[in-house]
């Protein structure tokens, strides 16, 4: 059996996704071309980490990068609503415009729990910038810091969506368990 035989549409291509990471990137460094000092990436360990890497390398600004990580889903596919900070950032980003990366955001109660701890270490602003965004399944609605933007790659519905880490694409399962 291959590895994405259990995928039932590819949503997206490795092609379309590069396209959008390029442009995601291209704004960030629009729209932080000309902030003092320059911000710091921070990204959501583990999920963002080959997004994190494709978005970096495409922005064109003197950034720092470091990861944070917390755990709401467990080895489950549903949120316990409860996310525990396991790995905070070792940057200080206290003055500096933090621009946090994730893989998914969903309910939207790690995100807030993430955006708190940067507010709490004196961030002026915090932006997001997510590879997929699940608006419809939000409970909480995050709130930004600051001048901080939000920025999407792609927007989905309530699917379980294996992502392009392995894959190159981004596609829906057969099975819940994928």
């Amino acid at each position: 059996m291959s590895m994405d035989s259990h995928i039932e549409k590819v949503l997206w291509t490795q092609d379309q996704i590069s396209r959008r990471v390029t442009e995601l990137a291209a704004q960030i460094t629009h729209d932080f071309n000309s902030v003092s000092p320059p911000p710091v990436v921070v990204g959501v360990a583990t999920g963002a980490f080959i997004f994190l890497a494709d978005l970096v390398r495409n922005i064109h600004l003197p950034i720092s990068v470091d990861f944070i990580r917390a755990e709401s889903y467990g080895s489950g596919t549903l949120s316990s609503g409860a996310p525990v900070l396991s790995l905070d950032s070792k940057l200080d980003v206290k003055d500096k415009h933090v621009i946090l990366v994730e893989d998914i955001v969903d309910t939207g109660t790690t995100l807030s729990s993430l955006i708190a701890n940067l507010v709490s270490k004196g961030a002026s602003s915090v932006s997001v910038c997510t590879f997929l965004d699940k608006p419809a399944r939000r409970k909480i609605q995050v709130e930004l810091v600051g001048e901080g933007k939000f920025y999407r790659g792609f927007e989905i519905i309530s699917l379980w969506a294996m992502e392009w880490t392995l894959l190159n694409y981004i596609g829906t399962c057969l099975m819940l368990e994928c």
